[in-house]
Protein backbone atom coordinates (compact mmCIF):
# COMPACT_ATOMS: atom_id res chain seq x y z
CA UNK A 1 0.00 0.00 0.00
CA UNK A 2 0.91 3.45 -0.75
CA UNK A 3 0.53 6.96 0.83
CA UNK A 4 -1.40 9.70 -0.96
CA UNK A 5 -0.80 12.90 -0.72
CA UNK A 6 -2.80 15.73 -2.42
CA UNK A 7 -0.90 19.29 -3.40
CA UNK A 8 -2.61 22.14 -2.90
CA UNK A 9 -3.53 23.10 -6.35
CA UNK A 10 -5.16 19.43 -6.76
CA UNK A 11 -6.92 20.78 -3.57
CA UNK A 12 -8.23 24.22 -5.00
CA UNK A 13 -9.33 21.89 -8.09
CA UNK A 14 -12.06 19.97 -6.18
CA UNK A 15 -12.79 22.89 -4.63
CA UNK A 16 -14.02 24.47 -7.75
CA UNK A 17 -15.32 21.16 -9.04
CA UNK A 18 -17.09 21.04 -5.51
CA UNK A 19 -18.74 24.52 -6.15
CA UNK A 20 -19.64 24.41 -9.54
CA UNK A 21 -21.76 21.25 -8.94
CA UNK A 22 -22.98 22.56 -5.65
CA UNK A 23 -24.36 25.39 -8.03
CA UNK A 24 -26.07 22.97 -10.02
CA UNK A 25 -27.93 21.18 -7.42
CA UNK A 26 -27.80 21.38 -3.52
CA UNK A 27 -25.72 18.08 -2.22
CA UNK A 28 -24.25 17.60 -5.29
CA UNK A 29 -21.52 18.82 -4.75
CA UNK A 30 -20.76 16.81 -1.52
CA UNK A 31 -21.19 13.74 -3.46
CA UNK A 32 -19.18 14.92 -6.32
CA UNK A 33 -16.26 15.69 -3.45
CA UNK A 34 -16.64 12.43 -1.75
CA UNK A 35 -16.34 10.28 -5.20
CA UNK A 36 -13.38 12.10 -6.09
CA UNK A 37 -11.87 11.52 -2.51
CA UNK A 38 -12.55 7.67 -3.48
CA UNK A 39 -10.89 7.78 -6.58
CA UNK A 40 -8.13 9.49 -4.70
CA UNK A 41 -8.12 7.50 -1.93
CA UNK A 42 -7.79 4.14 -4.28
CA UNK A 43 -4.30 5.08 -5.59
CA UNK A 44 -2.98 4.04 -2.18
CA UNK A 45 -3.81 0.67 -3.84
CA UNK A 46 -3.67 0.96 -7.61
CA UNK A 47 -1.23 3.63 -7.98
CA UNK A 48 1.21 3.31 -11.14
CA UNK A 49 -1.21 1.35 -13.05
CA UNK A 50 -2.78 4.44 -15.24
CA UNK A 51 -1.39 5.58 -18.46
CA UNK A 52 0.46 8.72 -18.56
CA UNK A 53 -0.76 11.92 -20.16
CA UNK A 54 0.82 15.21 -19.79
CA UNK A 55 3.94 14.04 -17.79
CA UNK A 56 2.00 12.52 -15.50
CA UNK A 57 0.02 9.21 -14.34
CA UNK A 58 -4.01 9.56 -15.19
CA UNK A 59 -6.24 8.06 -13.59
CA UNK A 60 -10.17 8.71 -14.84
CA UNK A 61 -13.44 9.42 -12.24
CA UNK A 62 -15.81 6.30 -11.65
CA UNK A 63 -18.62 9.17 -11.43
CA UNK A 64 -17.89 12.00 -13.02
CA UNK A 65 -15.86 13.44 -15.85
CA UNK A 66 -12.60 14.04 -14.19
CA UNK A 67 -9.26 13.19 -14.35
CA UNK A 68 -7.01 12.89 -11.14
CA UNK A 69 -2.99 13.74 -12.44
CA UNK A 70 -0.55 12.30 -10.15
CA UNK A 71 3.13 11.03 -9.84
CA UNK A 72 4.64 8.61 -8.27
CA UNK A 73 8.12 8.52 -6.01
CA UNK A 74 8.61 5.48 -4.32
CA UNK A 75 5.42 4.30 -2.14
CA UNK A 76 4.66 8.21 -2.20
CA UNK A 77 1.24 9.06 -4.65
CA UNK A 78 1.36 12.87 -5.39
CA UNK A 79 -1.92 14.07 -6.14
CA UNK A 80 -0.80 17.43 -8.75
CA UNK A 81 -4.28 18.27 -10.21
CA UNK A 82 -7.87 16.91 -10.52
CA UNK A 83 -9.01 18.51 -13.80
CA UNK A 84 -12.39 18.20 -16.15
CA UNK A 85 -11.75 15.66 -18.46
CA UNK A 86 -14.06 17.87 -21.13
CA UNK A 87 -11.19 20.91 -21.38
CA UNK A 88 -9.41 21.82 -24.20
CA UNK A 89 -6.51 19.62 -24.26
CA UNK A 90 -4.32 22.78 -24.85
CA UNK A 91 -5.72 23.85 -21.25
CA UNK A 92 -4.68 21.06 -19.24
CA UNK A 93 -1.28 20.98 -21.58
CA UNK A 94 -0.17 24.96 -19.94
CA UNK A 95 -2.12 23.92 -16.66
CA UNK A 96 -0.01 20.65 -15.54
CA UNK A 97 3.43 22.69 -16.45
Amino acid sequence: MMFVSISSDAEADLAEGYWFYERQSPGLGDYFRSCLIADIESLAYYGGIHEKAHGYLRAFSKRFPFCVFYSLTGNIVLVTAVIDARRDPLWVRKRLE
